[in-house]
């Protein structure tokens, strides 16, 4: 079915104010690309850390060595080596590097609360301070926890 001019000029007429108004009252959501916590917010708990520790020695020590300093290929996960590369960026993005990534020899085979714990073991390291509240294993809530080198 074709429509005359005056009729496709009809539906223009009714259809634009409508979709406008509906526009208008849409609610506009805005992503912020800035996360709203940082690691200074004691985003992990001491328990936490302790079995992250355990993780470690187990499962990451082999490479990035028991002191955290790295060894040839393995970067170090303490200090300002570390501190320089992360600072800025998300728990998210390093849970995901860590996750996709880890370990070298059989990258993917970590799960997300083995990964969480052993972050919650480098926080600490680091001199994060430790919470109440154990660092989450969704990648969508580690996005929202910032990487701050410095104390705000």
């Amino acid at each position: 079915m074709s429509l005359t001019p005056r009729a496709m000029a009809l539906a223009v007429a009714i259809t634009v104010p409508v979709l406008l108004a509906a526009a208008r009252t849409r609610p506009v959501v805005v992503r912020s690309h800035l996360a709203e916590r940082s690691v200074w917010d004691s985003v992990y708990t001491a328990e936490q850390a302790q079995r992250g520790q355990t993780a470690y020695n187990q499962t990451c020590a082999r490479c990035h060595m028991p002191s955290l300093g790295g060894a040839d290929q393995s970067p170090a996960l303490t200090g300002s080596a570390f501190l320089g590369n992360w600072n800025g960026l998300t728990l998210g993005a390093l849970h995901e590097r860590i996750r996709k990534t880890m370990p070298s020899d059989e990258p993917g085979t970590y799960g997300r609360q083995h990964i969480a714990d052993v972050m919650a073991y480098v926080l600490k390291v680091n001199g994060f301070p430790a919470g109440s509240v154990e660092l989450p294993k969704e990648s969508e809530a580690l996005e929202q926890i910032r990487l701050q080198a410095a104390r705000p």
